[in-house]
């Protein structure tokens, strides 16, 4: 049986292409077969001989545009290798063709050359990607040339892809943000206050402790300032994010504007052995990528796309440029909370330590980090010297200008429901419980609040019980039946708990 790739897969073997696969790829069998295998990398549809597109370059562009997704990278990747002559051929033979439209603007798109045909003078107008299957602008931007709906969500400079798939549209369902808000309203106001207070200062040190970095008090107190900030200012801007590098790093590593130099993500394996995990782009492509990013930024935002979405595309797409020297993971998850909070997905004042269930689910983040990473690194032409700098030879710019986003929102996704779920239910109700147990005790012994505290932290370190050790130096003065008596009220308010995280005293 013989079969043979076509749409993106053909033109790939065709070019002799180097690129990240896209998720979806096509066969066409001579066989009247039609069989999807799906991994967790790709899926592969193999078709029908009556599927089959034709042997010139456009008809598989045409078929990978309806069967294989829109993938800009890899459209910027092949239509240079197209050629202007087969584009404009095919536009200009089926002139209200949608697939035909869509190519002949993603080509003066990508390659930034205009085609020497003359604009559309008539016809309706389609849109650029298809809303049934990615995220997109509700009303793009009408081109008249090829009268198309620009809905992309970015431009030129950088345009994020984001599908619909089911898993995304599994947490759509579920309408997390009115979740949030139900956890929240069954909880007195008070323990509501008090449960802010832990958990903005829980983000600041999860945030920190990714990085493994201890930060003292005052970078702390800077921290929660910051993530205070957040919920109302818009901190996607050049200026205020070289601001924010300033004022969560080290003085001595402050940067004045977007990096200069080449760096990479690594880490060292022996003596003058580096580990490289992912190469940042090149310095010279920095700007152009932060002001698309910026650009995108406030197209999402204005066309009203899904918080979390919006939020994972930011977030993400920000440290994968890596625009300072210092900074670039701390500024990328502050940036997640700027866009949650201001786009309100989380109600008023109250902060989701997604930092945290990431720190919690470390080969979770780490995989939403290297689904990108990964397929770039063998990409990219680069070579170390001696003291560990990078020279890239030769890199291909599209994969940072275009990437397709899918895994990283439906891994905020995921952390998001986590942090409500676990993070914010866990710290409620652990004040809430907290305040029960207060109220118990005093009625077995009026003991100052210090020493209270102190009791319900010893038992709840020790499964629910008071160490004889703790009892001899902090508890002597009560009997036996207090000790029994306000264990059970620890026991019984806590549900019989054993150690927790959360800790009212800190």
């Amino acid at each position: 049986m013989a079969t043979r790739s076509a749409g993106y897969a053909a033109l790939i073997d065709r070019y002799g292409l180097a690129v990240v696969p896209n998720w979806h790829r096509s066969l066409v069998s001579d066989k009247a077969v039609r069989r999807t295998d799906a991994t967790s990398a790709e899926v592969v549809d193999t078709y029908p001989s009556t599927y089959w597109p034709g042997d010139a370059p456009a008809d598989h562009l045409e078929f990978a545009l309806k069967y294989d997704g829109t993938n800009p990278a890899l459209l910027a990747a092949i239509l240079p290798a197209v050629g202007p002559d087969e584009i404009a051929r095919f536009a200009q033979s089926k002139p209200t063709g949608k697939y035909a439209r869509r190519l002949w603007y993603f080509y003066e798109l990508l390659t930034g050359d205009r085609l020497s045909i003359p604009d559309l003078a008539n016809g309706n107008y389609v849109d650029v990607i298809e809303p049934e299957t990615c995220f997109v602008l509700p009303r793009g931007e009408r081109v008249r040339r090829q009268r198309v709906n620009a809905n992309q969500l970015g431009d030129a400079r950088f345009c994020p892809t984001v599908r619909r798939t089911e898993s995304i549209e599994a947490f759509l369902s579920q309408d997390l943000a009115s979740r949030c808000e139900t956890i929240i309203r069954s909880y007195p106001r008070d323990v509501l206050q008090r449960a802010l207070s832990y958990l903005y200062t829980k983000e600041t040190k999860s945030s920190f402790e990714i990085e493994h970095i201890s930060p003292d008090a005052s970078r702390t107190e800077r921290f929660v300032a910051l993530l205070q900030s957040a919920l109302t200012e818009d901190l996607c801007r050049r200026s205020r994010l070289v601001e924010l590098q300033n004022a969560i790093v080290d003085p001595r590593y402050r940067d004045d504007d977007y990096r200069s130099s080449q760096t990479y993500v690594g880490e060292t394996v022996h003596y003058g052995n580096e580990r490289v995990h992912y190469v940042c782009p090149k310095p010279e492509l920095v700007a152009s990528l932060m002001d698309g990013l910026i650009a995108s930024h406030q197209r999402m935002e204005a066309g009203g796309i899904h918080p979390v979405v919006h939020a994972a595309v930011i977030g993400y797409a920000f440290v994968f440029v890596h625009p300072f020297g210092d900074g670039n993971g701390r500024l990328h998850r502050l940036l997640i909370h700027n866009v949650l909070s201001r786009r309100g997905f989380a109600p008023a004042g109250v902060i989701f330590p997604v930092s945290a269930a990431m720190l919690k689910h470390p080969a979770d983040y780490d995989a939403s980090l290297e689904s990108f990473s990964r397929p770039i690194n063998g990409l990219i032409d680069y070579t170390l010297d001696e003291e560990g700098e990078m020279t890239v030879r030769a890199d291909a710019d599209m994969w940072y200008r275009y990437p397709d986003m899918t895994a990283q929102v439906e891994s905020l996704f995921d952390f998001v429901s986590k942090t409500i779920e676990t993070e914010l239910v866990e710290q409620l109700e652990f004040l809430a419980s907290y305040d029960r147990v207060r109220r118990a005790m005093q009625e077995v012994v009026d003991m100052p609040g210090r020493d209270i505290d102190l009791f319900i932290r010893f038992c709840l370190q020790n499964n629910g019980t008071l160490s004889d050790r703790k009892r001899a130096s902090r508890f002597a003065a009560l009997t036996d039946d207090e000790v029994r008596r306000l264990e059970s009220a620890v026991a019984d308010g806590y549900g019989r708990a054993t150690r927790t995280e959360a800790d009212p005293l800190e």
